[in-house]
């Protein structure tokens, strides 16, 4: 039984033309693929980042070192903005040099 479906399928593939021009060749991408780089980063770490700031938020809460607490929430805060806003850095350095005059 599978014997006959690979000689069929076979036999199929064999009976079909094979028209080269209808496929155009295109050169092979030079370099590393980077595409989907970011967003794989973002997919791994995002959600180790946010267990290690709600670990270390809960030990200041229990050891109630509230002003520790202000300080590592707003840094969390900054960092986290960085690391899930698209294009951020990008963006920031552009308005940084706009601001300073270089194109």
């Amino acid at each position: 039984m599978i014997v006959k479906s690979m000689v069929l399928s076979a036999l199929d593939l064999a009976s079909t033309p094979l028209d080269l021009a209808a496929t155009p060749t295109t050169p092979a991408p030079e370099g590393v693929d980077t595409q989907g780089l970011a967003d794989f980063l973002r997919q791994f770490f995002g959600p180790l980042f946010l267990v290690i700031v709600s670990v270390v938020a809960l030990f200041f809460l229990f050891t109630r070192e509230i002003t520790r607490f202000v300080q590592f929430i707003i840094l969390a805060i900054a960092i986290g903005v960085i690391f899930y806003v698209p294009n951020i850095i990008e963006v920031t350095a552009r308005a940084i040099a706009g601001a300073l005059g270089i194109q």
